[in-house]
């Protein structure tokens, strides 16, 4: 549980139209263990405008897991001014940088 609240303090940083990556997240506490960052995300007890886990997608742009499905998953980024084209999100563009956590 102490690695997932990690995961979500991270999270929680994350403003609403960005997105941040299951690896950058894993990076930011210090291991490799991007699928268990996945799995953290997914497993998220709290509400979601506490910690927005539609908010973490791959690295390569694709959109991910979710919960609540895909389709959700969607909904919920485009509600929040995220443009998704072939599958994917231009992090150039909509990605934030975790590291200016630090």
């Amino acid at each position: 549980m102490k690695f997932n609240n990690c995961c979500y303090e991270i999270l929680k940083q994350v403003p609403k139209g960005k997105v941040t990556t299951y690896k950058d997240i894993a990076h930011a506490i210090n291991t490799k263990a991007y699928r268990a960052v996945g799995n953290a995300m997914n497993k998220n007890p709290h509400d979601t405008e506490i910690y927005a886990c539609h908010r973490v997608i791959q690295s390569n742009g694709k959109i991910g897991g979710y919960a609540h499905g895909t389709e959700e998953k969607i909904k919920c980024l485009k509600a929040e001014g995220i443009i998704i084209e072939k599958g994917k999100i231009d992090l150039d563009k909509f990605g934030f940088n975790i590291n200016q956590l630090a």
